[in-house]
């Protein structure tokens, strides 16, 4: 029988020791190094049989590498498969995160019902019955999942081996445990040996294995770091539970873009996809409101309509208030310093506050433009036209500046229906003969004409 091999690791940021100390180097948190055994018994293959066939690998010429695509398998979710960039890679791992509550059980079974393929759906966090009353209340009538409720990989294993499935999906990570590893789940050690042993499993039989993995109260995924280094993929299932709408990012794609997003709603019979989110974020209006406006951004190859609400009052205490809700505060800052340099605008004596509606987070510059019309529009206490949209990025001496794929965004204004939309004059257009009005401004003195 092999030593049995200890070591000290961080249980807050995975940092490893040689001994035990009471303040953690790394990331400055007291009390958290805790002992773990790494090392048990000899370890086997993730197979169970002995009569292994041993694949030693060889250097090939980079030139004699076989260089073909594979084929992706479709999930039969567009949003999923979107985020992907296509579908699963054979032999992958994608690990999706998400706060508790937020959908991630109820997504991954959904899209493991809705699939042709053999798939096995492995729990350790909730029995067979509990999982069947999901899948009734979700409603479809594929019967190719099958339900395993197992916390141990060596027993898990030996059920893959018996039905050979065509894609794993495990919930979740941190509940599962091997026998190589003598610590709790969860614990840092446990979390790496489970994943290198579902990871030597996919690459060898070319099986997509999809994780789901815990967050920490910080937003990260638990466990160690290495943990989101060892997947190919790492996807983001966020939202607010006050709001029905779920967004899905990707972090981390080794086999596609990281700028993709998916958007689903929340019913009561499952995550419903929401093919064309421009119309649920922008707000139905019967009157016209001052603070309003509507900004053209990209999501990844998506265009979105997107609405932005200002609101601007006189300071009631000494200090005026600057609030931003799924935009940067700081960003907003630059703007309301370049509205008073530039404009003339008296902001520095008045509150502002600044909302993306439908609960979703843009980082993207071209929404710079909606964000100081919506600002003038309050501050002036004039409604902005229904049918006016803006994207542009706003410079700090004031300057409309270009900005990239404006023809895809003037298109996606153009479908829903606006008629002029506000771009830069230094953005290129080769676009010819389209229904929408195309307003080219240099400056930011030019937009204060059209809102005030």
């Amino acid at each position: 029988m092999a030593k049995v091999k200890t070591t000290f690791f961080c249980q807050n940021c995975g940092s490893q020791y040689a001994k035990w100390q009471g303040q953690c180097i790394a990331c400055k948190e007291w009390n958290t190094i805790v002992e773990e055994v790494i090392q048990k018994t000899e370890k086997n293959d993730w197979k169970t049989s002995d009569n292994k066939v041993k694949r030693v690998s060889k250097p090939l010429k980079i030139q004699d590498i076989d260089s073909t695509q594979e084929s992706r398998l479709n999930t039969y979710d567009n949003e999923f498969n979107r985020v992907l960039g296509g579908g699963l890679v054979p032999g992958s791992l994608t690990l999706l995160g998400g706060e508790p509550g937020i959908g991630k059980s109820t997504l991954l079974l959904q899209i493991a019902l809705k699939l042709p393929y053999k798939t096995l759906y492995v729990s350790g966090e909730e029995s067979q019955k509990q999982i069947k009353m999901r899948a009734e209340r979700i409603n479809t009538n594929e019967n190719n999942c099958f339900i395993l409720t197992e916390t141990k990989t060596q027993n898990i294993f030996k059920q893959i081996e018996a039905l050979e499935p065509d894609i794993v999906v495990v919930d979740s990570i941190q509940t599962l445990h091997s026998d190589y590893i003598e610590s709790s789940s969860g614990s840092i050690s446990q979390i790496k040996e489970c994943t290198t042993e579902l990871i030597k499993f996919a690459k060898e039989t070319a099986t997509p294995v999809i994780l789901i993995g815990h967050i920490t109260k910080d937003g990260n995924i638990a466990g160690p770091k290495i943990l989101e280094h060892m997947v190919d993929t790492v996807l983001q299932f966020e939202g607010d539970r006050n709001h029905v709408f779920r967004i899905l990012r990707a972090n981390k794609n080794r086999f596609g873009s990281t700028n993709e997003l998916g958007i689903y709603e929340m019913q009561g019979s499952g995550l419903r996809e929401v093919s064309n989110p421009s119309e649920i974020l922008i707000s139905k209006k019967d009157e016209e409101l001052s603070g309003n406006a509507i900004a053209a951004t990209l999501e990844g190859m998506r265009p979105l309509m997107i609405e932005v609400q200002a609101l601007v009052s006189t300071a009631v205490y000494g200090t005026p208030q600057r609030s931003a809700t799924g935009f940067n505060a700081k960003r907003l800052n630059m703007l309301l310093a370049v509205l008073e340099k530039r404009a003339g605008f008296r902001l520095g004596t008045k509150d502002v506050f600044l909302n993306i509606t439908g609960g979703i987070t843009v980082d993207d510059p071209a929404i710079d433009l909606a964000v100081v019309a919506a600002i003038l529009s309050s501050n002036e206490d004039v409604a902005l036209q229904r049918d006016f949209c803006f994207a542009a990025e706003v410079g700090l001496s004031g300057e409309i500046r270009p900005i990239q794929r404006v023809e895809q965004r003037i298109l996606e204004a153009e479908k829903l229906g606006f008629s002029t939309i506000f771009v830069s004059k230094y953005n290129k257009i080769a676009l010819k003969n389209t229904a929408i009005k195309i307003q080219l401004i240099s400056k930011i003195e030019d937009l204060v004409g059209f809102v005030v």
